[in-house]
């Protein structure tokens, strides 16, 4: 099976970006396909799961703001590193990865969050 690298790293983006916004709904009915596997233990799995986290995570924190530093695609996986700040400057790196299905469709997410700390030993950024 092949699969359209480039229109599925595009998809990732726009996926997340339009749940973190404020719009899971919309993104599920957008990009995601018949099933939704969920393997974060704070999220319930399916699409309705989904959707009612990432609304009450909007309502909760309006104002937190995301930045895509990399998507990388292979096969039916998508990799996306991102950068958020949320409110009183916390700052967050995550690891977000979706799985694709033969349509194009998202259909399972895996993902790892760590907040960035005051002090790094490396002196290097996590993003």
């Amino acid at each position: 099976m092949k699969y359209d690298l480039k229109t599925n790293k595009k998809n990732a983006k726009e996926f997340y970006e339009m749940a973190y916004m404020g719009k899971p709904a919309e993104a599920v009915q957008r990009y995601v396909g018949k099933e939704y596997i969920q393997h974060n233990p704070d999220v319930e799995n399916g699409k309705k799961g989904f959707i009612k986290y990432f609304e009450k995570m909007h309502k909760e924190f309006p104002d937190k703001s995301i930045d895509f530093v990399r998507a990388i695609a292979e096969n039916d996986l998508v990799s996306l590193h991102t950068h958020q700040v949320w409110p009183d400057e916390e700052e967050y790196v995550t690891m977000d990865f979706f799985r694709f299905d033969e349509q194009g469709k998202i259909v399972e997410h895996w993902d790892a969050i760590q907040k960035i700390p005051q002090t790094s030993k490396s002196g290097n950024p996590m993003y």
